[in-house]
């Protein structure tokens, strides 16, 4: 036997080194987006500080991590809207992070935010990295940064955090670790309604590979599939459902309306699910006249854009668990009766939709995708100053 065939492969370096470059470029617009927001407010006389903390959602976050649930307003054309629709772990964290620390419950939430982001990014890029190898996991995570609204990911808002819990999730999934991935899916249920999406994936991948497990135990000769342990998958199972199916069922019982209740509070928010015919009728009435006929053709033209990629990653072969989860994120995005402002953001944890786009960006030379991510980044920077020195998210 020769010294050529006794070697060994090097061992790989730890998830997080190998994640160095990823989060580098992640921080590095993060920040580019949040000095220009900084200097645009300023011009504007506004408060960057105050955009990111305490306008909007973060309000409403902020309240219940001082004073808990019980708030409401109830508004002149008879809606009410109530605390009880904002999910508790994120102002479960600034309470946390105000108790040990002397920050303000707004400032709070945007250090968690902030974190969460960091987590999130490299949640990201371990899981496109599982599938599809490091560089394409480094323009994973480039692309989630550089999104339109990708300022929402420094605010005092829930999306980072969930996405954070979401994208380990999966990885868990993917690598075998269930308990690891019920744990995290309840944490997700715990922290947007959306986190249904998170427990399918879970769900749907145990299925599968208990089914599969059994096929190979009817097949003469056939090598039984490398799962973890019964045990282990099914508690992981029974795990992920536990933090959205909590929090859900407690709010009815608070407001005396049972397991239902829940949707009564988001009725109040006028929020539902239609299956996209409020959106449909939002996108309609835009062709009424000949400006806003544009932004029509822009709504329609980036539904598309994500029912492309999402076929694309159909054909591509993403692993199942990606694809039910970025199937629920989307369709309980796009056809919900919700404001349709918030779309753009509703439709930030979908990151597995942008894994395509990651390969193709992975394809060409290092220094062309790199100047097609830092223009992307500019433009990024430049309209989230915009954007929330306008209208804002709501």
């Amino acid at each position: 036997m020769t010294d050529l065939e006794t070697r060994v492969a090097p061992p790989r370096a730890p998830l997080l080194r190998r994640a160095v470059p990823a989060l580098l470029g992640y921080a590095a617009v993060r920040a580019l987006g949040l000095a220009v927001l900084a200097v645009w407010s300023a011009a504007r006389g506004k408060s960057a500080s105050t955009l990111l903390t305490a306008r909007w959602d973060s309000l409403w976050y902020t309240r219940v991590a001082e004073l808990g649930y019980g708030y409401q307003v109830r508004l002149p054309n008879g809606d009410v809207h109530s605390n009880l629709a904002f999910f508790p772990l994120l102002p479960w964290l600034e309470r946390l992070l105000h108790a040990v620390t002397p920050l303000s419950y707004a400032d709070a939430g945007f250090v968690v935010s902030l974190l969460a982001s960091l987590a999130a990014a490299a949640g990201i890029f371990a899981v496109a990295e599982r599938v599809y190898g490091s560089r394409v996991g480094v323009c994973a995570v480039l692309l989630w940064a550089v999104l339109p609204v990708g300022i929402v990911q420094s605010m005092a808002y829930s999306e980072s955090l969930f996405t954070a819990l979401a994208a380990w999730s999966l990885y868990a999934v993917l690598t075998g670790r269930w308990v690891s991935a019920g744990a995290l899916a309840a944490l997700a249920g715990l922290t947007r309604p959306v986190g249904v999406a998170v427990v399918a994936a879970v769900w749907t991948a145990g299925v599968i590979s208990f089914g599969r497990e059994r096929s190979a135990k009817r097949t003469p000769g056939a090598l039984p599939p490398l799962h973890a342990p019964r045990r282990r998958r099914a508690l992981g199972m029974l795990l992920a459902p536990l933090g959205a199916a909590g929090y859900v069922f407690w709010v009815g019982h608070r407001t005396g309306k049972g397991p239902l209740g829940y949707l009564d509070v988001q009725a109040g928010w006028r929020n539902g699910f239609d299956g996209g015919y409020a959106f449909a009728r939002f996108v309609a009435d835009k062709f009424t006249s000949f400006p806003s006929a544009l932004a029509g053709l822009g709504l329609i033209a980036g539904v598309a854009l994500l029912i492309w990629l999402y076929v694309t990653g159909v054909r591509e072969r993403q692993p199942v668990e990606l694809l039910v989860y970025t199937g629920v994120v989307l369709a309980l995005a796009l056809c919900a009766s919700s404001y349709f402002g918030s779309k753009p953001r509703l439709l930030m944890p979908a990151f597995p939709v942008l894994l395509p786009l990651a390969r193709a960006l992975a394809r060409p030379r290092t220094l062309r995708s790199a100047l097609v991510t830092a223009g992307s980044a500019v433009a990024a920077a430049a309209y989230g100053a915009f954007w929330l020195n306008g209208s804002g998210p709501p």
